[in-house]
């Protein structure tokens, strides 16, 4: 197993991604989604197109009832992930088709590490400068 830092926690904003490419190895696309993180490998498993450019959106649902007619309503906003190539979507939290197939994307974990401690420099005001010293 290796590791791959994506960057810092505010690197990567709610309903934003960071595509990281694995030396040789593709890519993978990490999305903060409501302030957790998932990775899914950058390919579609439909025909192989750079899924993780693709658009992040929600998904329609039917909502049926007996005493009125079905309603459409917008649900999951900002966790469904569509293919460029060819509209498919996948649920970004599990990386699952969303029509009824076994054609699932790759996931990964991801965990957030404690930055390490900041490196401090001197500053110092030289003629109305900010000058920073670095050894």
């Amino acid at each position: 197993m290796s590791a791959h830092v994506a960057g810092r926690v505010g690197d990567i904003p709610p309903g934003t991604r960071r595509i990281l490419e694995l030396d040789g190895r593709g890519s993978v696309g990490v999305f903060n989604v409501d302030h957790n993180f998932y990775a899914l490998r950058n390919i579609c498993p439909h025909q192989g197109g750079p899924l993780c450019l693709g658009s992040v959106h929600g998904t329609s649902q039917v909502q049926l009832s007996e005493d009125r007619p079905p309603i459409l309503e917008w649900i999951r906003e900002g966790e469904i992930l569509r293919c460029p190539w060819h509209r498919w979507e996948f649920d970004i939290r599990t990386g699952q088709s969303l029509f009824p197939s076994r054609m699932r994307v790759k996931t990964y974990g991801v965990r957030i590490e404690p930055p390490p401690p900041a490196e401090v420099f001197k500053v110092r005001i030289e003629d109305g400068l900010v000058i920073v010293e670095i050894p």
